[in-house]
């Protein structure tokens, strides 16, 4: 599989995600009849090559972040020393 390819699913997967949450907060707000506010909790990573810079907004966004950060820089050693040798 091509990497451009690779890159264009996980574009894909990532819009069917936004899609699939529009819908179940759609569908939790007529189940409901009313527009709950939710809590909002978040966090997020800034990937600068293998270094993370990690944000959020409570512990248990920060730790799942923190996670993810670890998961994303094996990915990338991983990449990094699987990659063809160049003369």
């Amino acid at each position: 599989m091509k990497i451009i390819t690779l890159g264009f699913l996980f574009v894909l997967i990532g819009i069917l995600i936004i899609f699939i949450g529009l819908f179940s907060m759609a569908y939790q707000a007529r189940k409901t009849g009313e527009m709950e506010k939710p809590e909002v909790r978040g966090g997020g990573i800034i990937m600068i090559g293998p270094i993370p810079i990690i944000f959020g907004t409570d512990v248990g966004a920060v730790k799942f972040v923190m996670i993810l950060a670890m998961v994303l820089m094996i990915i990338a050693a991983i990449f990094f020393f699987l990659q063809p040798r160049l003369l």
